[in-house]
């Protein structure tokens, strides 16, 4: 009976690894916390919305526990992947400067909604109703075309 429930977490893990794997620093944590709450898992949801529900908390829990240590210097590394006369390229990455200012919450909203991930989804994974989740986005947008203006 275990082994079944090995072999339907890791096929769990398998076809969700794109959702997991795209908050890479907290990989393993997430798959440990994803493991311990398999057995309370009871499929009321979808699949990928329990998943990014686990991984938006753990991120909340890690940014709670980054924000009562020491303050650390970060890595700079002076690597364009991007090309840097490309006009798109320049768009997006202004976008993503912006979103990267946004409170935890808030750049989760923006980006799950970047992702594709419906109303419904993104309310269920943040815990909010799915109007709510269409004002809070109308809100964010707003903020980031301040933020354009400022510039």
């Amino acid at each position: 009976m275990n082994n079944d429930k090995e072999h339907q977490f890791e096929l769990l893990v398998r076809q969700h690894k794109r959702t997991i794997y795209e908050i890479d620093d907290l990989f393993q944590e997430i798959l440990i916390r994803l493991w311990n709450g398999y057995d309370t898992y009871e499929g009321r949801s979808d699949a990928r919305t329990w998943i990014y529900r686990v991984a938006l908390n753990t991120a909340i829990n890690q940014d709670k526990k980054e924000r009562r240590r020491i303050e650390t210097v970060p890595l700079t590394v002076d690597i364009d992947p991007y090309e840097a006369d490309d006009p798109k390229t320049q768009q997006i990455r202004e976008l993503y400067d912006r979103i990267s200012r946004l409170d935890l919450i808030d750049r989760s909203l923006i980006l799950l909604w970047l992702e594709g991930i419906t109303y419904d989804e993104i309310g269920a994974i943040i815990g909010i109703t799915p109007n709510n989740v269409g004002v809070r986005l109308a809100r964010i947008k707003e903020k980031l075309v301040k933020m354009s203006k400022k510039e």
